[in-house]
């Protein structure tokens, strides 16, 4: 049984899908953290994880049964739901959202649901078809507006061979969901904070223009830096929206996450997203597109290489930077070099219109898809030479200096 003195109590409700095996650990990095976990395992649930291990692992009893006579008598179903500080679904299948959605109760985990007066974090997973479809959406939108929250979920291979958005967020990213809803009941994750009450709007990864139905055009990007962005603004209490390429990255917590592909989407998306106090343009974007992409896969046995006309794409951080009143009021681009990186750098603050460039010379060992950047803060009267950080390092400092640039601002 849990300890009687541990003061954040979470109830755990474990949905049927591959992805249940993750509850495991999720409950293990809790039960670490000193939280008391208190398992609900579904039906379907049962198909994938035993009760015997989520109790070994949550030491405490694990619940299933909603006509339980020995639970029932007591209301179990009621005690449960309002004994915890936080209720989690996790997974969360489109079974259990819809039903929480219609605010149906057949079973232990929707009726449990449905009587909570407590706060509710979902962590779905579903095949993607089953994520994207519009009934699905629906029931998400329906309960976002309730107040529930969702962390994930992530894209990838899914164990039905398919890929796209639908895999369960991983352990570390639900547990540190976890940990920041159980600060407050509100229907949000960091209150407070010098960047409340500001909206950022954050743009990160590669964008891919596609040359046939197979191929196309993009830049090396892993997102890695402008998702530790987002992620930063987030916990300063800023409202982000973060307008991403295709990568494999979950979403950080606390923030609004729009998926696009091509420069023009992305331009559109980021232009739907205003008004904001700042914009943060990290995204690698393809400069140029195919003036028609073929819509068919080309074949090299067609006697040489296809004739391709380039247009240029749209370019996002001049036409964000333009002045007029939808312009944030503080604009950063980013600018990845291989050479003269403060020349080329300061050239581009010029030629784009923005406030600060971000730059960094890509050719440094570990810079480009990994872990650590070197950055120079370069604005229209200064260059700052940062130290070689990890990249959540970079992130956490240039939140800070933006909400010192817009603190500043104001008075």
């Amino acid at each position: 049984m849990t300890d009687s003195t541990t003061t954040k109590r979470v109830l755990l409700i474990v949905g049927g899908g591959v992805a249940a095996y993750k509850a495991l650990e999720l409950t293990r990095l809790l039960r670490k953290a000193g939280v008391a976990v208190r398992p609900i395992l579904t039906k379907a649930g049962a198909e994938f994880v035993t009760a015997l291990s989520l109790s070994a692992l949550a030491e405490d009893k694990v619940y299933s049964e909603l006509f339980s006579l020995t639970d029932e008598a007591e209301m179990g179903h009621i005690e449960l739901s309002r004994s915890a500080d936080l209720v989690v679904a996790a997974p969360a299948t489109a079974d259990l959202i819809a039903k929480a959605a219609h605010g149906l109760a057949g079973d232990l985990a929707s009726t449990t649901l449905l009587a909570t007066d407590k706060p509710v974090l979902m962590a779905p997973a579903m095949n993607v078809r089953m994520w994207l479809h519009p009934a699905t959406q629906r029931n998400v939108a329906t309960l976002k507006a309730d107040g529930v929250l969702f962390v994930g979920p992530d894209e990838g291979a899914m164990a039905c061979g398919e890929f796209g958005p639908g895999r369960l967020a991983e352990p570390p990213v639900i547990f540190e969901a976890i940990m920041a809803a159980l600060e407050g009941p509100a229907a949000q994750f960091f209150k407070g904070g010098p960047l409340a009450g500001k909206h950022a709007l954050v743009t990160a990864g590669p964008t891919f223009e596609p040359i046939d139905p197979v191929r196309g055009i993009t830049n090396r990007s892993s997102g890695r830096q402008g998702y530790a962005i987002a992620g930063a603004l987030a916990k300063l209490g800023a409202r982000v929206t973060l307008v991403s390429g295709p990568v494999a990255l979950p979403t950080p917590i606390g923030v609004d996450r729009i998926d696009v592909e091509t420069a023009r989407d992305m331009l559109a998306a980021c232009q739907a997203a205003l008004p904001a106090d700042v914009g943060v343009f990290v995204a690698a974007v393809a400069d140029w597109r195919i003036d028609e992409v073929f819509g068919t896969k080309l074949k090299k046995d067609k006697g040489g290489p296809p004739a391709l006309t380039f247009v240029e794409n749209p370019d996002i951080l001049a036409t964000l930077s333009a002045s007029g009143p939808r312009r944030p009021k503080l604009v950063i681009g980013f600018a990845a070099e291989t050479n003269d990186v403060e020349a080329h750098a300061r050239a581009k603050l010029a030629r784009k219109g923005c406030d600060w460039i971000i730059a960094n010379d890509v050719t440094e060992p570990g810079v480009m898809g990994g872990d650590e950047n070197a950055v120079l803060l370069i604005s229209k009267d200064r260059t700052e030479r940062w130290t070689r950080a990890a990249k959540d390092s970079v992130a956490r400092d240039l939140a800070q200096r933006i909400a010192q640039d817009l603190t500043a601002s104001l008075s």
